[in-house]
């Protein structure tokens, strides 16, 4: 029997969908979940994922790295954000960050609450992820970030490029999967040309970010595949 897997536009429906015995997949491409795959890539010893800018801070004492984003910008007084630039080999490599951003870590620890194991999913990592999940005897979740609780395309067609590679190992057991999977296959040639309907890139654009997003939707660069381990997100081996 085919396993299935489905797919959750926003974290606020997260409630509707039962995830003890199942992947979940966090998704939040423009930028946090490609930033995380991106350090993990680099080295990093581990990226832990809070909610709050506060609770952030308490970690300073640790000498940890510090990652803050709101509204698509650097918190003041910060290391960094979320830009994948940031995650640099030079930068991460043998630290321990710690990052609290608009929509990814919510959404991280929303699904670490139920879920039998929670992954971090981009276009940086799509073919290593992907992989995976088919050697896995479970079902999966792909759960879009979106923003501010809100749908967006770009996570949304990041889980319909998931559920093309994955089409034929699994059921698809919702529309959303459905429709994420039809965005894709008509959005899959030009992926920026297609987000530049999105309400994200408007809000990206007036940041001048654009070889953030550029970076972001690049294709199986990376190998690692980071998965929370308590509240750490560490390389999978």
């Amino acid at each position: 029997m085919k396993k299935n897997i489905a797919v959750c536009l926003s974290p606020a429906l997260l409630n509707l969908y039962e995830i003890e015995q199942s992947i979940v997949v966090v998704i939040d491409v423009l930028r946090a979940t490609s930033s995380i795959t991106y350090g993990i890539e680099n080295g990093a010893k581990a990226i832990i994922p809070v909610m709050e800018v506060e609770e952030c801070l308490n970690y300073a004492k640790d000498g940890f790295l510090l990652a803050a984003e709101r509204n698509g910008e650097v918190v003041s007084g910060f290391d960094f954000g979320n830009s994948p630039f940031s995650y640099s080999k030079e930068k991460v490599a043998n630290k321990t960050i710690v990052l609290t951003t608009t929509n990814g870590t919510k959404s991280l620890r929303m699904a670490q609450e139920r879920a039998h194991t929670v992954v971090i999913g981009s276009f940086l990592n799509l073919d290593a992820l992907c992989n995976w999940l088919k050697s896995q005897n479970k079902d999966v979740l792909l759960l879009c970030s979106g923003w501010k609780d809100k749908f967006n395309l770009e996570d949304t067609l990041f889980a319909g490029a998931v559920a093309e590679n994955l089409k034929n190992d699994f059921e698809f057991s919702d529309d959303a999967c459905v429709a994420a999977q039809d965005m894709y296959v008509l959005a899959k040639d030009d992926l920026r040309g297609y987000l530049r309907k999105s309400s994200h890139n408007a809000r990206l654009e007036k940041l001048n970010i654009e070889n953030d997003v550029v970076f972001c939707l690049q294709t199986n660069i990376c190998t690692a595949i980071p998965i929370l381990n308590g509240d750490k997100l560490e390389a999978l081996v």
